[in-house]
């Protein structure tokens, strides 16, 4: 790895497609040192070579609910960038779930592990190394507009998201004395692999390319919670805002998305 001054030290888990890959390009573009992690080794490793300076980048194949692998990942990266600014948990998993489906029990605890238990393992490495710091440093996760209500038929995801939130917001109060900044990137409906299944229409589909440049723009203003796009933004602060009763009543019919396959 090659450092180059000034280049913000970048570690991204979820990095092989979608939202995670965008947000690699970015930040790449922009001269930034990146730590790549994600399961698919052939496709991380095709990622990595195709940005600007692949030298400057490192790449991890792992899963992000192997924990120990993640910690190790994470010190190599600050070993061999010399430290990190902006860690990225962006590693998530959709699926359908029923609760009265035993089946789907499963599925909900690998819901959690991935999108709630991962992101602290992601985190959890790099806050002692960001506290010996100086300058901007940001822990940045990736929530979604879902964590806002809960959806018939997603409740492992829905779920898996707003505790998501709230971690974060427990975290930004814990680190705000450090001076690291705690971000939390709301998507709406982004073009990506994990919405293209989604059976029912997606208000203000955004490309993952112009969600990845907003959002680099949010983590660099270290804005504690931000939705994109900024319409879905406005349509979160109104179902929040919704009665049980009325929200009831508009969404006790709602398509569901598909539930997991059986294996």
């Amino acid at each position: 790895m090659t450092a180059a001054a000034g280049a913000d030290r970048v570690f991204i888990t979820g990095a092989s497609s979608g939202i995670g890959a965008a947000l690699a390009r970015e930040y790449a573009a922009r001269g930034a040192i990146l730590g790549l992690v994600a399961r698919r080794g052939e496709v991380l490793a095709a990622l990595a070579a195709s940005l600007p300076h692949p030298e400057r980048h490192r790449s991890y194949a792992l899963d992000v609910c192997d924990h120990a692998a993640l910690a190790a990942a994470a010190r190599d990266f600050l070993n061999t960038a010399g430290g990190a600014d902006i860690v990225i948990a962006c590693a998530g998993i959709s699926h359908g779930t029923l609760t009265e489906r035993p089946e789907d029990l499963a599925v909900f605890e690998s819901v959690f592990a991935t999108n709630v238990g991962a992101t602290v393992a992601t985190f959890a490495p790099f806050i002692a190394p960001m506290k010996a710091q100086t300058g901007r440093r940001r822990l940045v996760a990736i929530g979604s507009i879902a964590g806002v209500r809960g959806m018939r038929g997603a409740g492992a995801y829905c779920a898996s998201k707003a505790a998501v939130h709230t971690y974060c917001e427990s975290l930004r109060l814990e680190l705000q004395s450090a001076g690291i900044r705690v971000v939390t990137i709301a998507p709406g409906y982004i073009d990506t692999p994990m919405t293209r299944n989604n059976p029912f229409p997606m208000p203000f589909l955004m490309p993952a390319e112009r969600f990845a440049a907003s959002a680099v723009r949010a983590i660099a203003r270290g804005a504690s919670y931000r939705v994109l796009p900024w319409q879905m933004g406005v349509a979160a602060k109104l179902l929040r805002a919704l009665p049980n009763f009325v929200f009831d009543l508009l969404f006790a019919k709602a398509p569901m998305k598909p539930r997991k396959e059986a294996a």
